[in-house]
């Protein structure tokens, strides 16, 4: 389980497959190296909660609010290598907006994909990640090529304990305005699994 010592991250991001001049701007910004990632999200139909399983550990962040530029405000709630215990479990499915069918005490990975694929409310996406980061304006930022379900798409995006941070760096890379749009709502849209 994470302890309340983490101090949850203000979020923005935009998918799309070009972002013109804001890209060229970001990658004059302290380049960070290239790193890969297979990861396995979460879906549910009736929750926009981030779900996923990466490393062989399940990671769930939960939105804790959505300030007036449309940030979110993400804290990291869960991250525990399986098999979960039963406090666990009950946090992957409240995070869900689901309840389990059974009772597992404890769960493996297998169960819980099991489970998941056997409600039609919810559904597994096997996505990976070409991710690089940079810094700007205090912020960590992002550019990362995604692959998932045959479909490939990029988003940018940047984060800071700091709001203010965010709205500086969104300027620098002339993305004021455009509408913030979280991972699990990116991946569900990119699947057709919302309007």
């Amino acid at each position: 389980m994470m302890t309340s010592e983490i101090i949850p991250r203000w979020e923005w991001r935009s998918f799309g497959l070009h972002f013109g001049d804001a890209e060229a701007c970001l990658k004059t910004h302290g380049i960070d190296k290239l790193r890969h990632s297979d990861e396995i999200y979460l879906l549910s139909s009736i929750s926009n909660a981030n779900v996923k399983i990466r490393e062989g550990q399940m990671d769930i962040k939960r939105l804790e609010q959505t300030d007036a530029h449309g940030f979110e405000q993400w804290r990291p709630v869960l991250k525990e290598a399986f098999p979960l215990p039963v406090a666990s479990v009950q946090a992957v499915f409240d995070a869900l907006g689901v309840a389990a069918t059974q009772e597992y005490a404890p769960i493996t990975l297998d169960q819980l994909l099991a489970e998941v694929a056997s409600d039609s409310r919810m559904r597994t996406l096997e996505v990976h990640k070409a991710r690089t980061r940079y810094h700007l304006e205090g912020c960590m930022a992002e550019l990362t090529e995604v692959a998932a379900n045959g479909k490939n798409i990029r988003t940018i995006a940047v984060e800071s304990e700091d709001p203010d941070c965010i709205v500086a760096a969104l300027r620098a890379l002339g993305l004021e305005g455009v509408k913030n749009v979280s991972y699990p709502y990116g991946l569900k849209r990119l699947v057709k699994m919302t309007d």
